[in-house]
């Protein structure tokens, strides 16, 4: 995807000089590219077609409300897990009969919150979530529909964080228990429960966990068929992955979508995917400057002005990302740094022993494959106030989310001056 829409040498992204838009804008600064982002989208409704398929944008993975807007624009709707998130997607134009509601602990009020916007379907986790459901939309007098997320024991094959698949993960329920719920499904009147939803993990670089999680779907899906259960919906999560770093390819849209067709062959009902990651991962960079380099006894350190809190995932997740230098590097020599941020932190580092073209304090670097679990991810650690985000499409920028000022930071702080009794 970073192939097609830039070019760092010339350090233009989408038809945008990155060097000028750093001067207008400051560092850190995140970038999102529009036709990127189209790009997958596109590629992914093109697979897709002649499946009666719906695509639900994982909104965790960059909940920016233009990058929500720009995706509901291009058909998607949107896989939720917080009340905040389905604000979110409301705001960016997503139907809510488009949003399903997924998540291990939905509170009553978000719970509540969802009947009332009419959210489209409820990804349910737990025998006490769907109590919970059952008793407030009694008390709404509405119904709620509901998919079981079903847990396959599928090993994906990913970082140990965010595999979710397993049989010791929190999320989901065993086939057995879900079998149970659907066999004894007239004890919750007000819960339509006619669908299954799994979802094994995320940055998916094989698809062969996928398939076997599917298949394993699709056995119960039959099973539950030749019951006497009506299923409407299969969702299959997302989680596919993307590059990275060298030698990391995403998987095929056309790779992923025959694994659906060939699994659900007959199923007249709905498919469901929650892709996030794949669609907006590589479509992003996060540009920041060298505020120095130094040199330690044992290592060269690269010291931006970006940190662990704007990035967490090398930290959290001893995550790879590429990192460019902006610019011309002929006639540069290479050089090994550990990127590191400012942050009081032995943590704060984004790579170490990296061989870069030489740095110089003030100069723009690029970390890549950061539109996804970035900014979403981002904090106020060390009180340093969040980065702006920027979309750029055909050589034009818009500025998406301004750079937080220390006053909006500390906006809901305030003296101990007025005491109460609980």
């Amino acid at each position: 995807m970073q192939d097609v829409t830039s070019c760092w040498s010339t350090g233009v992204f989408a038809g945008v000089d990155l060097e000028q838009l750093a001067l207008r804008e400051g560092t850190p600064l995140y970038v999102y590219s529009a036709p990127a982002i189209r790009s997958r989208m596109r590629a992914l409704h093109d697979a897709l077609q002649g499946l009666n398929a719906g695509i639900r944008y994982a909104v965790k993975a960059n909940g920016t409300l233009a990058v929500l807007q720009l995706l509901a624009e291009q058909g998607a709707g949107a896989d939720i897990v917080s009340a905040g998130e389905l604000q979110r997607a409301l705001r960016a134009g997503i139907a809510a009969c488009d949003i399903v509601f997924s998540g291990v602990g939905k509170t009553d009020a978000e719970i509540g919150m969802a009947l009332a916007a009419g959210v489209g379907r409820f990804n349910l986790e737990s025998r006490a979530e769907l109590d919970a459901v059952q008793r407030i939309a009694a008390a709404r007098g509405c119904m709620a529909t509901a998919s079981v997320r079903i847990n396959p024991d599928v090993d994906a094959q990913t970082h140990a964080k965010i595999s979710t698949g397993k049989a010791e993960n929190k999320f989901g329920v065993a086939i057995s228990e879900a079998r149970a719920w659907f066999d004894a499904h007239t004890t919750w009147p007000n819960v339509q429960l006619d669908g299954l939803h799994m979802h094994i993990g995320s940055q998916l670089l094989s698809l062969a966990p996928v398939a076997e999680a599917v298949q394993r779907m699709a056995t119960f899906w039959q099973q539950l068929v030749v019951a006497g259960h009506s299923i409407a919906s299969l969702d299959v999560g997302g989680g596919l992955g993307v590059r990275y770093r060298e030698g990391e390819h995403a998987p095929a849209a056309r790779d992923y979508a025959d694994i659906l067709r060939t699994a659900f062959a007959g199923f007249d009902g709905r498919i469901l995917v929650e892709p996030g990651r794949w669609l907006v991962a590589e479509a992003g960079v996060l540009l920041s400057r060298v505020v120095l380099v130094k040199q330690g006894e044992a290592r060269r350190f690269l010291v931006l002005d970006a940190a662990m809190n704007d990035l967490l995932r090398p930290s959290l997740y001893e995550a790879w990302h590429d990192i460019v230098r902006i610019g011309d590097d002929a006639g540069r020599e290479s050089l090994a740094y550990d990127v590191v941020g400012p942050v009081c932190e032995t943590g704060d580092t984004f790579a170490m022993d990296r061989t870069l073209p030489r740095c110089d304090a003030g100069e723009l670097v690029a970390i890549l494959g950061t539109g996804a679990y970035a900014s979403s991810m981002g904090s106020t650690y060390n009180s340093r106030p969040l980065p702006a985000e920027v979309l750029v499409d055909g050589g034009r920028y818009a500025l998406v989310r301004r750079r937080q000022t220390f006053d909006a930071m500390i906006a809901d702080e305030q003296p101990a001056s007025v005491w109460n009794s609980p």
